[in-house]
């Protein structure tokens, strides 16, 4: 979400030292893009999947959420700040005071005006690249939600939706309804949460 301002040929440790506490960037390739300000919308969709997703793995004990300013080091020239990210109880040894030193076991990405390329191609590639089992793109212009999932052959595939429901592999058990995102106002979290602990797909 927001503006990228572009800066070249930085490493990890760069990235570090320049980035403020409590700013929004992330590293791609060796490019610092800094984010603007989130528009309300994208910020309130953020905080009610969010919410959601960090309920859903509570009770599950599956792992923990992740949210914008928490930086994941995939390699010396790739650290993004998903949007909301989430890593499984197995690999929490790898998130350190500082920041991740691998990358989530799933990413959401909440794309912006701004945002358009960084979020369907640059991070689609970083994520791939990094192994991210699966990869959300929230489309709040266009109302369209894509999940990406790596396949065997570390390739990510698109997975359409079945009887309108998108399921998560990556946080099993889970699993959304797009339309509930735009929505007006969106569903209560914790009835969403009742019928997500309820059944599986």
């Amino acid at each position: 979400m927001g503006t990228a301002i572009r800066i070249r040929d930085y490493t990890f440790e760069d990235f570090c030292l320049l980035v403020k506490d409590g700013q929004k960037a992330d590293l791609i390739d060796g490019v610092i893009y800094m984010a603007s300000p989130d528009n309300n919308d994208a910020n309130r969709l953020c905080v009610w999947l969010l919410t959601l997703m960090e309920m859903f793995v509570e009770a599950n004990d599956l792992g923990d959420m992740f949210v914008s300013r928490s930086a994941f080091r995939l390699d010396g020239g790739n650290s993004p700040e998903p949007d909301i990210a989430f890593v499984r109880k197995e690999r929490l040894h790898l998130v350190l005071r500082g920041f991740t030193d691998g990358p989530p076991d799933l990413a959401v990405e909440i794309v912006s005006p701004e945002s358009v390329e960084r979020d369907y191609k640059k991070k689609r590639l970083q994520y791939q690249r990094a192994g991210v089992l699966e990869y959300w793109i929230i489309d709040e212009i266009e109302e369209k939600v894509t999940l990406l999932r790596l396949a065997a052959n570390r390739v990510y595939r698109e997975v359409r939706p079945r009887k309108g429901v998108l399921a998560s592999e990556a946080m099993p058990g889970f699993w959304l309804r797009a339309e509930w995102l735009w929505q007006t106002p969106r569903p209560k979290k914790a009835k969403v949460l009742k019928m997500l602990l309820g059944r599986n797909s």
